[in-house]
């Protein structure tokens, strides 16, 4: 392998595998491996515990002022979790009343400036994977490789509602497949960053795909982009 190190942006609309394949990715190249999701999540909890609100711009600056965000690498489980002023809310930023509430936060565009500009600074020197909405379009305009990750909107309810249950057994299909389509909606639509597929990004359809097969076509593109 080359010791060449690139920047590969990741985004997609929610659960369509993403970060399955980010953190697959990262773990065979030995990149590092950034959620942003995690980090616009953390912001969310952070405003809902101390009653931020949503349109006051003087709230909204003053608590993420006082934010500290970091991704630290748990050496028991192997896995990167979310810092949010020395506590550890890896856990806490996965229930449903943050997913309920993340989109909208991140359509606040102080809080996208703010979690930018922080995303920009962690990838300055390379060798870093990142997913999220506006990674290739917003983050990383010259990510040397860029991924769009695609999934049935079936298969994306059914993966969440899997996840989900695991954590909360009284959760319905019918709450996860509005909580996607609440989601879509506001990443699609939002003024600041939307989702959208960059002109250059490669198309991944994981639909049909198990983590191992999306593995090694990603892994293959990325093989190629690294050592050309």
């Amino acid at each position: 392998m080359s010791e060449k190190k690139i920047v590969i942006a990741i985004d997609g609309l929610s659960s369509c595998g993403k970060s399955t394949i980010a953190r697959q990715l990262a773990k065979e190249l030995n990149y590092l491996y950034v959620d942003s999701g995690a980090m616009y999540r953390a912001i969310t909890l952070y405003f809902l515990r101390n009653n931020i609100d949503f349109n006051n711009k003087e709230q909204i600056l003053n608590a993420l002022d006082g934010m500290d965000l970091d991704f630290r690498l748990n050496e028991q489980t192997g896995k990167v979790e979310m810092f949010m002023n020395n506590e550890n809310v890896e856990y806490l930023i996965r229930e449903m009343i943050v997913a309920d509430k993340v989109s909208e936060v991140a359509a606040i565009p102080e809080v996208r400036e703010f979690a930018v500009k922080q995303q920009q600074k962690m990838g300055a020197k390379k060798g870093i994977i990142m997913d999220g909405r506006d990674i290739g379009t917003t983050v990383f305009p010259d990510a040397e490789l860029k991924l769009f990750v695609t999934a049935d909107n079936a298969v994306r309810v059914e993966r969440r509602f899997k996840e989900l249950y695991q954590k909360n057994p009284n959760i319905t299909i019918e709450e996860v497949a509005h909580n996607i389509e609440m989601r879509d909606y506001i990443d699609a639509n939002r003024e600041v960053s939307p989702l959208r597929k960059a002109s250059d990004a490669i198309e991944i359809d994981t639909t049909n795909l198990t983590p191992e097969e999306q593995l090694q076509k990603v892994l293959k593109i990325a093989q190629n982009v690294i050592n050309n």
